[in-house]
């Protein structure tokens, strides 16, 4: 039972961290009609998690659980660059700072940091997030679990209020991807692959956007 609340914790939206305010180039795909409806929403982030977090973000979570785990401080601050260096606008880039320093900051203020242990001077999300699993006494699956799906419910937050679409064809998108998340978080993990270039490209574009209600 203990896990199971420390996963909700952990996956829910109040997460007072700020990722609300991020879009990662899917506001920029609404505005060139890539994603208009719930079909091409649901496409967009399964595509994403499929092609995507799941070839990149899982498997440098895994990295980083086993080296948190043995307490390797080298092997976590070369991993730690490697996510800095894998987010390749300037928009995702400083997501990934910004939210990372929120979460040290979260971390420290609910005592989640294990005695003796503390994050890299300038932890990425990434890292902060698989620390905070293991603060929670979560398995690796279970950290990817919740990864996952504050993502996709992030993703369609974002969409019910840019597109717009209603709430009840977000949900049904989100209840469609648990077997999807269930899928990618049990996988082993795989060779460390980059991300998307088309979903890099419309971050990058979104830095110019001219009406925007997201930061990325």
């Amino acid at each position: 039972m203990n896990n199971m609340l420390g996963l909700l914790y952990l996956a829910s939206p109040t997460l007072p961290i700020g990722s609300f305010a991020y879009s990662q180039g899917l506001e920029k795909a609404i505005e060139d009609g890539l994603v208009q409806d719930r079909d091409t929403l649901k496409q967009w982030c399964f595509d994403a998690m499929r092609l995507g977090l799941s070839k990149l973000d899982l498997v440098l979570m895994t990295d980083l659980y086993k080296a948190i785990s043995d307490n390797d401080v080298e092997a976590l601050a070369a991993l730690n660059d490697l996510v800095f260096a894998s987010r390749e606008t300037k928009e995702l880039l400083a997501e990934e700072r910004n939210l990372g320093q929120s979460l040290k900051r979260l971390l420290i203020t609910q005592s989640l940091l294990p005695g003796g242990f503390d994050l890299p001077p300038l932890p990425s999300f990434l890292c902060g997030y698989t620390l905070a699993g293991i603060s929670l006494n979560l398995q690796i699956e279970e950290v990817k679990t919740a990864f996952l799906w504050s993502w996709l419910e992030n993703q369609t937050a974002v969409a019910t209020k840019a597109i717009p679409i209603g709430q009840t064809d977000a949900q049904s998108i989100l209840l469609e991807g648990r077997n999807l998340i269930s899928e990618l978080a049990k996988a082993g993990s795989g060779p460390l692959m980059g991300s998307m270039p088309g979903q890099v490209m419309m971050s990058a574009l979104h830095e110019t956007q001219y009406s925007r209600l997201f930061r990325s």
